[in-house]
């Protein structure tokens, strides 16, 4: 018989793990996987942070707080996800941040949605707005003074210009000084420090050439400088909403509101009031607010925005919903059994918003630049104002340059190079259909040259039907139900339907053997469903399961389909030059004919479990980079060796943990693109890392030798943050 394992699953940390699994070579794996996710999942709101300094900042002060195991932040979102003991609150690790001079909120999973982010992209907008007016009423006095205004004339312009920017600049610039501020009062720096530094020295040396009636005043500059930071930070804003991620979709579908049925009477309610067991109405158009069972009703589901399914799913009374999908053409009554946080749909938004936060080689490598970048540009701004000072004895040319420099390198492009790119991959994926739930995944999914596919349930539908069921004996048949009944794999789960009305023999000792079946006592004899080799039969040419009872051997047919998309994934993949293996537990007979039908030359039949991982770590050990696609417990200790793995979202629980990737949907289509998209989002990450470069290389002399104003530093560092975010979204 094909891969067995076993069906009963207990709850630990949020997922679900088999008991059997403690005789799997991946059991250990397993179990500390699941111990990270036990303990509060906490969610705070950044609204402050601005750059991978901030980042940093941020967790290391998180991580060394009491009782917090891991912490992670998102700079696309502006959120923290935190992995603390239970007795750790959200008002301790506000007090933290807010210690490190950084504003941080507890975040309602319930209300997560684009509000404040467009609350804030208001705020931004306003600010440019009122400095561009302002910049361009004192422009036009400036003009004034540059046409030939002296004395009397041109000290009141000046005066004006004064009057006009101080209050504009104390409102425009304000995310900047109260975001410097903060970090200076936790004793350390950012990206806003230097800013703020350098219209502070632009507004001192324009007031100070005004006081003494001097001929140069650079209110316009400052006023300039600051729309250009602002424009630059609300385009950022811009590109990173269009890049909108998945997990913010995710949030998105989450319904407020629900309709329960209470005595018999319909009662609007949060979702915070109900309970699970709760009768709830759905009408068409409405979206699923909790997961549950279809209690009453007919209709059709659109799960297009959680699986990628295009097509709509009929729904009926005993089928299993989840939360975000649609109902389409007819009430529905729903049974709850998941609400608010326990849902799948949340599950997956905590899932990917993890992997975004995630660190791959790229990000720490823009972490240690961005740590070295706030002293470094400091002391640079400093030897620059001294050298200019020294060596021309003016003292206002030297605090431009100084305040030139100060903005110029600002490294804006490269704290945006990494995240902007992982944010617009992983929803580009999601809305193809497959959740990225693991950090590095796209780094390492990238690096795929080899692509190893299980059988069963796998590149098969997974719902094979018995073709031979009358050679079983009337005694024979409660047997097999009661065998069959043991295990989740698929074979017997099919061949447990196909008997539902036979009533099972009494057994007594039923165990499973991963791999290889399951047995169990009749009267004092053993009785065993399972592989053929296990019972001493014979292999043959179609998958199957035998049965051994006191009567002798009886060999169980079954008949599969394709997975949908299972023959065009194989292709693509082929003609990307990646090298296609199949590894099955099945017989040599069945995985040859599949072999054959998808055009894979390099199978594999009859492999249990652990032959499975030696496979993989052979091919790896020999310099390939393997992806495993596979769905059963078998297949756990396989997908763990892997270097990259991907599970359907209709594998058992112990896979989809052991997995990086989850494939939502039914069909196996989307891989090849996954390939591509990660491989993609290499080479942008790549790309943004040399826009950086180039630009600092270019720019920083530029403004240490005295050839750009203020202005232009501060046009050209918005302008290496936006082309940064714009690659990105060519990913889209």
């Amino acid at each position: 018989m094909a891969d067995l394992s076993v069906s009963p699953t207990v709850e630990r940390g949020g997922f679900a793990a088999c008991p059997a699994c403690a005789v799997t070579p991946a059991a250990e794996e397993l179990a500390a996987r699941a111990a990270q996710f036990e303990g509060a999942s906490l969610s705070l709101s950044l609204p402050g942070i601005h750059c991978a300094a901030c980042i940093d900042t941020v967790e290391r002060a998180l991580v060394a707080a009491p009782g917090v195991r891991e912490a992670r932040v998102n700079l696309t979102l502006k959120r923290a996800q935190v992995k603390a003991d239970p007795e750790v609150t959200a008002e301790d690790l506000v007090q933290v941040v807010e210690g490190v001079g950084y504003e941080a909120h507890e975040l309602d999973p319930s209300t997560i949605a684009a509000t404040a982010t467009d609350r804030a992209g208001r705020a931004l907008l306003m600010r440019l707005a009122v400095a561009g007016f302002a910049s361009m009423n004192v422009m036009l006095l400036s003009v004034s003074v540059w046409s030939g205004a002296e004395d009397a004339t041109r000290d009141l312009f000046h005066w004006i210009s004064a009057a006009i920017t101080l209050p504009a600049i104390a409102f425009c610039a304000q995310p900047f000084f109260a975001n410097a501020y903060a970090a200076l009062r936790a004793r350390h720096l950012n990206m806003d420090v230097p800013i703020a530094l350098a219209i502070t020295l632009a507004l001192v040396t324009s007031l100070w050439e005004t006081s003494l009636s001097g001929e140069h005043a650079y209110f316009d500059a400052a006023l300039t400088l600051t729309f250009f930071l602002l424009a630059g930070r609300y385009l950022d804003h811009r590109t990173r909403s269009a890049a909108r991620s998945a997990a913010e979709e995710l949030a998105a579908l989450e319904v407020p509101r629900a309709i329960a049925l209470r005595d018999g009477a319909e009662v609007q309610l949060p979702i915070a009031e109900l309970r699970i067991g709760d009768l709830v109405l759905v009408r068409p158009g409405g979206r699923m607010p909790v997961d549950g069972e279809i209690a009453e009703g007919t209709s059709e589901l659109d799960r297009s925005l959680l699986t990628g399914e295009t097509r709509p799913v009929p729904a009926r009374p005993g089928q299993a919903v989840s939360a975000g999908e649609v109902n389409l053409t007819g009430p529905l009554t729903l049974r709850a059994t998941a609400i608010g946080r326990d849902t799948s749909l949340a599950r997956m938004a905590d899932l990917v918003a993890i992997a975004e936060s995630g660190r791959s080689r790229y990000t720490s490598l823009a972490d240690r630049a961005a740590r070295l970048y706030a002293p470094g540009v400091h002391i640079l701004s400093a030897l620059s104002f001294l050298g200019w000072y020294l060596w021309s004895g003016d003292l206002r040319v030297a605090l431009n340059i100084a305040a030139a420099v100060l903005i110029i390198t600002c490294p804006c492009a490269l704290g945006l190079a990494v995240p902007a790119v992982t944010t617009a991959a992983s929803g580009r994926l999601f809305r193809k259909g497959m959740l990225v739930k693991h950090e590095t995944a796209l780094e390492r999914l990238s690096e795929v040259d080899t692509v190893v596919f299980d059988k069963t349930g796998t590149l098969t539908s997974g719902k094979p039907r018995v073709v031979n069921l009358d050679v079983l004996a009337p005694e024979a048949r409660g047997i097999a139900l009661a065998l069959a009944a043991g295990s989740s794999h698929p074979l017997s789960q099919a061949l447990a339907a196909a008997l539902a009305e036979e009533t099972p023999a009494p057994l007594t000792d039923l165990r499973e053997v991963p791999g290889y079946g399951t047995e169990a006592r009749l009267a004092g004899q053993r009785v065993r469903l399972g592989r053929a080799e296990w019972l001493g039969a014979s292999s043959g040419q179609e998958t199957a399961t035998w049965l051994q009872t006191p009567a002798g051997l009886t060999e169980i047919r079954f008949a599969d389909s394709l997975r949908p998309g299972a023959q065009e994934a194989v292709s693509q993949l082929l003609a990307q030059g990646k090298k296609v293996a199949l590894i099955s537990g099945d017989t040599e007979g069945a995985v040859a004919a599949l072999a054959a039908r998808l055009g894979i030359t390099d199978w594999q039949a009859g492999a249990l479990p652990g032959e499975k991982a030696a496979r993989v770590a052979a091919l790896q050990d020999g310099g390939a980079k393997v992806l495993m696609v596979g769905d059963g417990l078998n297949d756990t200790a396989a997908l763990t060796t892997a270097h990259v793995s991907i599970s359907p979202a209709s594998a058992l629980d112990a896979a989809r943990v052991a997995s990086d990737i989850v494939l939502l949907g039914g069909e196996l289509s989307p891989i090849p693109g996954a390939l591509e998209t990660a491989s993609r989002a290499t080479r942008r990450i790549r790309e943004n890392f040399r826009i950086a470069t180039f630009y600092n290389v270019i720019a920083v002399p530029l403004a240490v030798a005295g050839l750009c104003s203020p202005l232009i530093a501060a046009l050209a560092m918005s302008t290496s943050s936006i082309t940064v975010s714009l690659n990105a979204l060519r990913l889209r």
